[in-house]
């Protein structure tokens, strides 16, 4: 009974152990996002101190969006072309020279722009290698394991917000900046090495000849989009909830001036949305029993917007440390279903390019947080700010799911479901491309069909003619149908 209940709350790491590529992502991943956080608290931390102005801060985010929206919609269109483990290791080079750059800009005297600039070119390059990383993973996991293999990347994502950006405030407060630059710097240098050890990860060989990378491509994805209300939620429910709920641009000026800290106090504002991310992330080990996901993303996100509201009403920090860790829990719970609605709705042929949006809005929403964020507290101080954008977010939720009725309605099939062949979005795409689904009768309901993508995550087989099949459950061994 106790080793049942465990894991039906802990989360499962079955995955682990039976893909030695998704061990090798998940520990490139882990020491890339520690390192990252790092230079996440360390960048507006610099700004703060040279400029005393949280609308500056909101600035240098603002200046990683649009970079960060091009890097992550072309470099999706990338991941789409050519081998996805090579755009890794590509990424992880490009991203280090940025942490060098501004490891080098500490260490010749700190001016201003370059941590406008060089964070701007990390944002981009950051968007390929999510991007790419996002369209690996259905690959190397069953399509049952799918939420699952997202939960234990948000966990160690999690970890590393907790634990990046409270070492961060240590080394900030006692070796500087400069240290925490040059400890990003060799951060991706294991994470290359992890991408450099797992097996090649080609595009999907039928669009490998018809799919070129660029603008058009990326229309095409964008194009898919139209008219399905499952995939459309998921974007616009983060986009409301990252723009109008997000106030880390104020943090710097909190820490300082509410909770009377410093460096020290900072770093915990950081560190408490992602400890609460943590302790859910750990305990999701019943979200793959969850079919109504696009309603509890919609639930998730105003329980966010509560512990927001919430936080910019106390001024004891034991209080709004617990209330950010609330949030935190809320976010990780929807950013599992949220990537694994997208995942399993989108075609691997188009996987990078709607994963590449998703990463556009997951990541290029809190940018414009904080401005809008820094911009209401300059002109009507920072309470006001945050209270106003938590109460925001809860509103454009409840509209969301108003306007959005296939988002709110949805419903994932079980995993051996007959009729599994993706109730959540129509599998036909824009611009001609259509996913290639299997379909067999099953014994048990003669009307019933058996449907799944072609991917290795699936009961995949080979034919006597080479071809690819998938193996329906309730089929018989011998008779596979292509």
């Amino acid at each position: 009974m106790g080793a049942r209940t465990e894991r039906r709350v802990f989360i499962d790491l079955g995955p682990l152990r039976r893909s030695r590529d998704l061990r090798r992502l998940v520990l490139g991943e882990l020491a890339s996002v520690l390192g990252t956080q790092l230079t996440t608290v360390a960048v507006p931390y610099q700004v703060y101190q040279l400029t005393h102005s949280s609308l500056d801060v909101g600035l240098v985010s603002l200046a990683q969006l649009f970079p960060l929206i091009a890097g992550s919609l072309l470099g999706g269109s990338l991941v789409d072309a050519m081998d996805r483990r090579r755009l890794l290791m590509v990424a992880q080079v490009l991203m280090a020279c940025c942490s060098a750059g501004l490891a080098i800009n500490a260490d010749l005297g700190t001016s201003l722009w370059p941590l406008f600039v060089f964070p701007g070119l990390a944002a981009g390059f950051a968007g390929l290698d999510d991007a790419g990383r996002s369209a690996i993973v259905p690959n190397l996991v069953q399509r049952s394991e799918v939420s699952t293999a997202n939960a234990i990347f948000q966990a160690l994502f999690q970890f590393g917000l907790v634990a990046g950006p409270a070492v961060a405030g240590l080394l900030l407060a006692g070796a500087g900046v400069r240290f925490v630059y040059w400890m990003d710097v060799a951060s991706f240098g294991a994470a290359l090495l992890a991408a450099f050890l797992i097996s090649p990860q080609p595009p999907y060989a039928g669009a490998a000849g018809r799919h070129r990378p660029g603008l058009q491509s990326v229309v095409e994805g964008l194009r898919f989009v139209r008219g399905r209300q499952v995939i459309q939620g998921a974007y616009l429910i983060d986009i409301n909830a990252m723009v109008f709920g997000m106030p880390r641009a104020l943090f710097p000026a909190l820490a300082t001036t509410l909770f009377g800290g410093g460096a020290r106090t900072l770093g915990f504002l950081y560190a408490a949305p992602g400890a609460g991310a943590l302790a859910g992330a750990l305990t999701t080990g019943w979200v793959s029993r969850i079919r109504r996901q696009g309603l509890a993303v919609i639930v998730a996100v105003i329980t966010w917007g509560i512990a927001i509201t919430c936080f910019g009403l106390v001024s004891w920090l034991p209080a709004a440390l617990a209330l950010l860790a609330v949030a935190g829990w809320a976010d990780v719970i929807s950013a599992v279903f949220r990537n694994t609605i997208i995942q399993l709705a989108v075609p691997d042929a188009l996987r990078g390019r709607l994963s590449g949006l998703q990463i556009a809005v997951v990541t290029g929403g809190p940018r414009i947080g904080d401005l809008e964020s820094g911009a209401v507290a300059a002109a009507f101080g920072d309470t006001v700010s945050v209270v106003s954008g938590g109460l925001a977010c809860i509103a454009g939720a409840l509209l969301l799911a108003r306007l959005l009725p296939g988002f709110r309605k949805q419903r994932t099939p079980p995993v051996h479901d007959g009729t599994a062949s993706l109730a959540m979005a129509d599998i036909g795409g824009g611009g001609g491309n259509r996913t290639r689904v299997l379909q067999c009768i099953t014994r048990a309901s003669p009307g019933a069909a058996c449907c799944a993508f072609l991917s290795p995550g699936d009961h995949a087989s080979k034919t006597p003619t080479g071809s690819a099949a998938v193996r329906c459950p309730a089929w018989p061994r011998d008779r596979v149908r292509r």
